[in-house]
């Protein structure tokens, strides 16, 4: 029962920082939306910065972590398949909240607040992104070893290129409802364009 409430408490505050934002909810606003004690509030969490820093490394930084811990070997495919489970992950989440207008904007709008208001999680998150950049780097070199992709492409180009499809799919469009499916279009669309078998 305990460990439920605490689930409440993240789900709920997920939910109202997406729609409201950080500053517009205050630790009364999520115990009015939770009809739960203060005091089991803070039996939980100590504030709402704990509120917001677990949610954000519970939703986007731990699981890209987890993402990540890849094999050496590991090729385009094999990445792709990686990132469009870390995205299931999260849309699986976001289905868990009771307003189903969460869109990408949202998102943006959360992890930016968090990234400029908590150093800790910039810097982890800038951690993660360089890892992912590297990963990307390493599964091409191992795709064009194998054949699968041509000798000609310039890696790093190409592996900023997978690592920033998910950044702006439809960043900043407001009303636009989280497209996961876009990711996969578009992951699977540079890829095809980079196949050895995509050569005249």
């Amino acid at each position: 029962m305990v460990k439920d409430r605490k689930e409440k408490i993240i789900y709920k505050a997920l939910e109202l920082y997406l729609i409201n934002g950080y500053e517009n909810v205050s630790i009364t606003d999520l115990q009015s939306a939770l009809d739960m004690g203060r005091g089991t509030m803070y039996y939980h969490f100590k504030n709402k910065d704990e509120i917001y820093i677990e949610i954000v490394n519970r939703f986007f930084l731990r699981p890209k972590q987890e993402m990540l811990r890849l094999p050496d070997d590991i090729r385009v495919s094999g990445m792709i398949e990686a990132l469009l489970r870390y995205f299931r992950f999260l849309e699986l989440n976001l289905m868990e909240l009771e307003n189903k207008n969460i869109n990408t904007s949202n998102v943006i709008m959360l992890l930016y607040t968090a990234y400029h208001r908590f150093p800790e999680l910039y810097r982890k998150a800038h951690r993660l992104y360089a890892s992912e950049q590297a990963m990307w780097m390493r599964a091409l070199r191992n795709s064009v070893m194998a054949g699968e992709v041509r000798r000609d492409i310039p890696i790093e180009v190409t592996a900023t290129l997978f690592t920033q499809v998910k950044d702006g799919y439809d960043a900043g469009r407001s009303g636009m409802q989280m497209d996961f499916e876009m990711v996969r279009k578009q992951y699977q669309l540079l890829y095809s364009l980079i196949r050895t078998d995509n050569q005249d």
